[in-house]
């Protein structure tokens, strides 16, 4: 079994041992984006124990079953804080019968409060949430005439990490996209416990590749992550044909990327365009998880063999990829690296107000990326279909749903048309070719204008 017979670190224990550097009221940071980066067997470990009360500190709660998901089955979480919970049904569930208390933060905003935290800082200021549900009670403060939101810092009692490979005193590498959150918690709490492949002898590591320096780690177990424990990352899965509706969105949205531009895709209906960008058209696709150069998907194979997307969807790294961990991705949304970013849409107003992200009554608990990208990319595609499923216009006056950010959407894209906001005013400037410009004024709820030069949706087939 792993982790038996002579230790090869002074570092080293087992699974056995784990539960015990864990006590009941710990705040826990834990590892992984899904459960990619997840110390899975150091967690089995903690759900077989008599562990309870813990807060977590994590992006996600797992899956129903792995991960966290088994702990929050037990009982053993009281309080969650994150960022995107709603992939676990069974967390969204423990909140509705307020079984679980949740705070939920953005993504980008929780990977830079566990740097922080690890940096020795009190907090930091930002203006992704601004404006929003998530700002509400929060100190902001107004730099250069844009409003930021006061975030304080995350530490923790104990991290339970994700690494590749060991060497004897601790030194840490990681793999593709598993990074994700781990070398920042590996910082930011006071019992740090990594879960490794192997370890080996100090020097066979190149001190290039180090990307946790042993100085931050006080246990190593080893113990090896099976395709089982990676849920729905495990292999590739075969998803319901999108409608030609959707397609139609998707294909107007990839003729607003140019060559040369870096561009994330949120996760829903902008998948979609990823599978209409080559790699030879010269566009980098940014993933959050920790990712530059995004590929296609593997013809089989799963998130032991390849990095994975934003949807947890195994993908390949073109020639030229990098690797990052979460805090320096959204450092690159944050500071305006990111060109255009293709956001999901439930609701745009007249303003530009984008909401994305939460419908009371529905069982949706997370924002993810989305408030990041919302204020961080150079330009915001917003692609949704242009009514719900009751009819109900999705362009709206004003926003009805909490918001995703302010007055930051440039582009909207649905199966009617593409509308474009020039000087604060919304403009339809194509139409679909089956739609008439009467139907498009029926199904829309916001106020707009109708462009001199209004032609059929380009590429509208």
């Amino acid at each position: 079994m792993a982790g038996q017979g002579t230790p090869r670190s002074e570092k080293e224990i087992t699974l056995d041992q784990v539960a015990a550097l864990v006590p009941s009221g710990s705040r826990v940071m834990v590892g992984g984006f899904g459960l990619v980066g997840a110390p899975m067997n150091v967690l089995d470990a903690l759900a077989r124990s008599e562990v309870r009360d813990l807060t977590t500190i994590g992006n996600n709660l797992g899956e129903p079953g792995l991960g966290l998901g088994r702990l929050l089955l037990n009982g053993q979480i009281r309080h969650a804080i994150g960022s995107f919970f709603t992939s676990n049904p069974e967390a969204v569930r423990r909140f509705q019968e307020q079984a679980l208390q949740v705070e939920l933060i953005p993504q980008g905003t929780l990977a830079e409060a566990i740097r922080a935290g690890g940096a020795g800082l009190a907090g930091f200021y930002t203006p992704t949430a601004a404006g929003t549900a998530l700002a509400a009670g929060r100190e902001t403060r107004t730099f250069d005439g844009v409003e930021y939101v006061l975030q304080p810092a995350l530490r923790a009692d104990v991290a339970l990490i994700k690494a590749e490979r060991a060497d004897a005193l601790g030194n840490l590498t990681y793999r593709m996209t598993a990074r994700n959150f781990n070398p920042a918690m590996a910082t930011a709490a006071a019992r740090v416990i990594a879960e490794v492949e192997e370890i080996v002898p100090v020097g066979a590591l190149d001190p290039e590749a180090i990307v946790t320096p042993h100085l931050f780690v006080d246990y190593l177990v080893v113990a090896e992550t099976r395709a089982e424990q990676l849920g729905t990352s495990a292999e590739i899965a075969t998803y319901s044909a999108p409608s030609p509706e959707e397609l139609r969105i998707a294909r107007r949205t990839r003729r607003e990327l140019r060559r040369g531009d870096v561009v994330n895709l949120g996760i829903g209906l902008p998948t979609l365009v990823a599978d209409l960008i080559r790699p030879e058209d010269g566009i980098a696709i940014h993933t959050e998880n920790g990712l530059l150069g995004v590929g296609p998907p593997p013809p089989r194979g799963g998130a032991l063999e390849f990095p994975t997307d934003a949807g947890k969807r195994p993908v390949t790294a073109l020639p030229g990829a990098s690797y990052f961990d979460s805090a320096t991705s959204f450092a690159m949304i944050r500071g305006g690296h990111v060109d255009v970013a293709v956001l999901g849409a439930l609701q745009v107003d007249e303003q530009g107000t984008l909401a994305n992200w939460s419908v009371p009554g529905r069982p949706l608990l997370g924002v993810g990326g989305a408030m990041d990208l919302a204020r961080g990319a150079r330009r915001v595609i917003a692609t949704m279909l242009h009514a719900t499923r009751q009819g109900q216009p999705k362009l709206v006056a004003e926003c009805s749903l909490p918001i995703t950010a302010p007055r930051c959407v440039d582009t909207v894209v649905t199966e009617l048309g593409l509308f474009r906001f020039r000087g604060g005013r919304l403009v339809l400037e194509e139409i679909a070719a089956a739609t008439t410009l009467d139907e498009v004024r029926a199904r829309t709820a916001a106020a707009f204008e109708v462009s001199r030069d209004l032609h059929a949706l380009d590429g509208d087939s």
